[in-house]
């Protein structure tokens, strides 16, 4: 099983794109055939435990312009090594859940998609992923079913339920372990509701998991 601080010992971050019904539905757009898959880097992931001493702060990058986007987020941490599993079996090798912040660079990303580019610059800077401690499985006994919420200087931006995913939770690990073996301790973000949006420094953002199961609190400043 991960320790609490599992985050201490991740060694890569996927997360997946475009993964909410909702956000579909907004734009107009067709599902995916497949998941749409992204990499971070272990040195975005940003302690936002309940036992850290201040309110954590989300830096934002000079690059950027002054905003990035909050995007709030079911997290998975894989508790053993899995390779080419099925969606069945997925499951099986879940060490427990988290809250997680996937920070966005998004004027970034919407100039790198017409032209093809990869993304992994507009997600990958320093404090771009406060993660929560890790929720054990038998606290969160249905993870397909949970809410997920976010809100911005106390107004409520993002509440969906995880069981809107285009793709579910064992259909994310089964397609990621096709490509490379997932390991204890790596983290897969599962995507974001609608109603992500632009914050910048002086904002400060909650969010959480279910009714009061997890939350997170962090603040936003200039780097």
């Amino acid at each position: 099983m991960p320790s609490t601080k599992f985050f201490q010992s991740t060694r890569k971050i996927v997360g997946a794109g475009v993964n909410y019904k909702e956000i579909l539905r907004l734009t107009n757009a067709p599902k995916p055939d497949v998941p749409v898959i992204f990499f971070k880097p272990i040195s975005s992931l940003l302690d936002a435990t309940s036992s850290t001493a201040t309110v954590p702060t989300i830096r934002v990058p000079r690059v950027f312009g002054g905003t990035i986007n909050f995007e709030a987020e079911l997290g998975v941490i894989i508790g053993r090594r899995c390779a080419n599993v099925s969606t069945d079996q997925a499951m099986a090798y879940v060490g427990g859940y988290c809250l997680a912040l996937d920070m966005t660079g998004m004027d970034f990303i919407l100039a790198a998609r017409p032209k093809g580019l990869p993304w992994c610059l507009g997600k990958g800077f320093d404090t771009s992923t406060p993660v929560s401690a890790l929720v054990p499985p038998a606290a969160l006994p249905e993870p397909d079913n949970v809410r997920v919420w976010c809100e911005v200087n106390g107004v409520r931006k993002q509440d969906d339920s995880t069981r809107n995913l285009i793709f579910s939770i064992g259909e994310l690990i089964a397609y990621v372990s096709r490509f490379m073996t997932l390991e204890e301790n790596d983290l897969l973000l599962t995507g974001t509701p609608a109603g992500a949006g632009p914050v910048r420094a002086g904002d400060v953002i909650k969010c959480g998991l279910g009714d009061g199961l997890v939350t997170m609190l962090c603040t936003v400043a200039d780097e």
